[in-house]
């Protein structure tokens, strides 16, 4: 099996232009050649994409409703900082580009996160993992958690 797979996450979006504005702000950029007024391929990582969708689009890949992300829990999609400063920074950027609190922040110690819901209700999370605890594993961290 490939370990060295490319991800993308295709989410439903009411407002294409704002959401691109919202994932701008973040600092997030967006591939023109996967770019259309229907969607827009928003680069996470060299190896990971969201693809923003407005939903007349998103419809033609599903034959199930378009969940209500606002009152719904679809799916939480995390994305990682590279220390506690990078996580409070962009959630942060994501408050004051317009998203709402999602949870309280979680602080263990070894690992802290917090987030947020995008303009489309999107549960959206950032965290950070001291590097020794990846290394550990979970077993490990779990231990002297």
């Amino acid at each position: 099996m490939p370990t060295d797979r490319l991800l993308f996450l295709n989410l439903p979006v009411a407002d294409l232009e704002a959401s691109k504005a919202f994932f701008g702000k973040l600092g997030f950029t967006f591939d023109p050649k996967f770019t259309d007024q229907s969607a827009a391929c928003m680069v996470i990582s060299d190896k990971a994409y969201a693809m923003l969708i407005v939903h007349d689009r998103y419809a033609d890949f599903t034959t199930k409703p378009i969940a209500d992300a606002t009152t719904t829990s679809e799916a939480l999609f995390c994305v990682s900082a590279d220390d506690r400063t990078g996580v409070d920074a962009f959630a942060d950027a994501a408050l004051a580009a317009g998203g709402t609190p999602a949870m309280p922040p979680q602080d263990h110690g070894f690992m802290y996160g917090r987030s947020f819901n995008d303009l489309d209700g999107h549960h959206w999370e950032v965290m950070w993992m001291d590097p020794a605890a990846v290394e550990a594993g979970p077993a490990e961290f779990a231990q002297n958690a």
